[in-house]
């Protein structure tokens, strides 16, 4: 959620168009509203309080300083990389994939691949370009490790 955050809150930060991150609003709100079910069903749905101002006051803290939002953008691509270079190190020691799903990373690659070619045809900026530069090819070697 906070990488979706940062994303989002970067392109309208630096006035990307709006098809570059068109997609990000949606995927918070479906990762809110499975954020709240978990809380409903688990029986926390006092923290979602917490929750909700943890987000708004990062939405806002985003901005606050340019150098906060360039930071958070560089320490989520560091993140998202670090995640998937120890899923790919965890499947090459099992030399098991029975719980990985093929199909997900191939969409990942995709879509790593989609938000690489609308970034640069709408708004070429390396500084944004970079993370999708970083995460399009351990997609895919995840999606070739997983076949």
């Amino acid at each position: 959620l906070f990488s979706f955050l940062v994303f989002l809150r970067y392109q309208i930060y630096y006035g990307y168009p709006l098809q570059t991150y068109l997609e990000y609003p949606i995927i918070i709100a479906q990762d809110v509203i499975l954020l709240l079910f978990i809380l409903r069903f688990s029986g926390n749905m006092k923290r979602a309080l917490f929750y909700a101002v943890t987000f708004w006051g990062g939405w806002y803290m985003l901005t606050l300083r340019k150098w906060i939002i360039d930071l958070a953008m560089n320490l989520c691509t560091l993140i998202s990389a670090a995640s998937k270079l120890a899923q790919l190190r965890c499947l090459w020691q099992t030399k098991d994939s029975g719980q990985v799903s093929a199909l997900t990373w191939s969409m990942s690659a995709y879509t790593s691949a989609s938000k690489l070619w609308a970034t640069w045809y709408k708004a070429l900026s390396f500084h944004f370009l970079k993370p999708y530069l970083l995460l399009m090819p351990l997609s895919i070697d995840l999606h070739s490790s997983i076949v």
